[in-house]
């Protein structure tokens, strides 16, 4: 399990798909590494989740607020990256703490350090894009604003389109374990709400929808995270609290009758009994036996008897 030697990318990167944000998040940010979904319907509750989280986080203060405060945003931004800088690192060793009881953890070695390479990556991107940000601000409207402002707005897609990338397999924890991806989204999403519990901050709006605010996300979040735990114990077998090496490997399902991949059989295919076109025994290079030879008397005014007495 040494993830340094693994390849990185999840797909080839061209020219033309480096000027789009969408393709390099995807490369960069859900690796080749990261393992298959174990089922599909664990797959679209992760999707739900992100796109839950990020209306609940979102929506309601830039639409009931009315106003979108950018440089809010950025300072989000920021103290987001800090608490994913903190938490992620010791949700998991928690975890490591109660799974050194059942196993080794010499042997996750290599998926926890490509999971905190790739928290790393996506951190330093969120730091820069602010500072280009904050840099383009400051030079006002000159044109020296040019190359770090086209540059920032490259970076924000790149991080908005890598944030739904890295909340689905959440830093690819899910290679160290199946489980880690929703306890890791349910832990972060109430630490970024409990500052805000704690002094009241509503960021302007009245009680009820300061509330919702507050707790939608990690309600939501959490609601959604049960429900995935909930399906990969009960049709897969896995329990957040195994050690991973004594999980059950979990098998994608098999695809619907009349759509299963040519199995292998058991022999080789001999080359000398090609079937050719007509027939397997057709006269050619890849017939085992000879054609017959023709029959001695042949029908017909060659026959030494004659003809038949009608």
């Amino acid at each position: 399990m040494t993830g340094s030697r693994r390849r990185w990318l999840s797909g080839p990167l061209s020219a033309r798909s480096v000027l789009q944000p969408k393709a390099v998040a995807r490369a960069l940010f859900h690796p080749a590494w990261i393992p298959a979904p174990a089922d599909p319907s664990v797959e679209r509750l992760k999707r739900v989740r992100v796109v839950a989280g990020a209306v609940a986080a979102f929506g309601v203060y830039t639409f009931v607020q009315g106003r979108f405060e950018f440089r809010e945003i950025l300072e989000n931004m920021l103290t987001a990256a800090l608490v994913l800088l903190f938490i992620t690192p010791l949700t998991v060793g928690v975890m490591l703490f109660v799974w050194r009881r059942t196993g080794r953890l010499r042997e996750l070695r290599g998926p926890l350090f490509d999971s905190l390479k790739l928290l790393l990556l996506f951190i330093g991107t969120i730091v820069v894009t602010v500072l280009l940000w904050q840099l383009s601000t400051s030079l006002g409207g000159s044109l020296l604003m040019m190359v770090p402002g086209l540059t920032a707005m490259w970076l924000t897609g790149l991080v908005a389109y890598g944030a739904v990338q890295v909340s689905g397999n959440f830093f690819g924890s899910a290679g160290v374990h199946r489980c880690l991806p929703a306890l890791l989204a349910t832990v972060t999403s109430w630490l970024m709400a409990i500052p805000d519990l704690v002094t009241g901050d509503l960021h302007g709006l009245s009680l009820t929808m300061g509330i919702v605010f507050i707790l939608g996300a990690p309600l939501t979040v959490t609601a959604i995270s049960a429900l995935e735990l909930h399906r990969l114990r009960r049709r897969h077998g896995i329990r957040l609290r195994a050690h991973p090496a004594t999980l059950p490997r979990a098998v994608p399902p098999a695809p619907p009758y009349g759509h299963l991949p040519p199995q292998p059989g058991p022999f080789a295919p001999n080359p000398a009994f090609t079937f050719h076109q007509g027939g397997p025994y057709t006269p050619g290079p890849g017939n085992p036996y000879p054609q017959p030879p023709q029959h001695p008397y042949p029908q017909g005014p060659a026959n030494p008897y004659g003809q038949p007495r009608s």
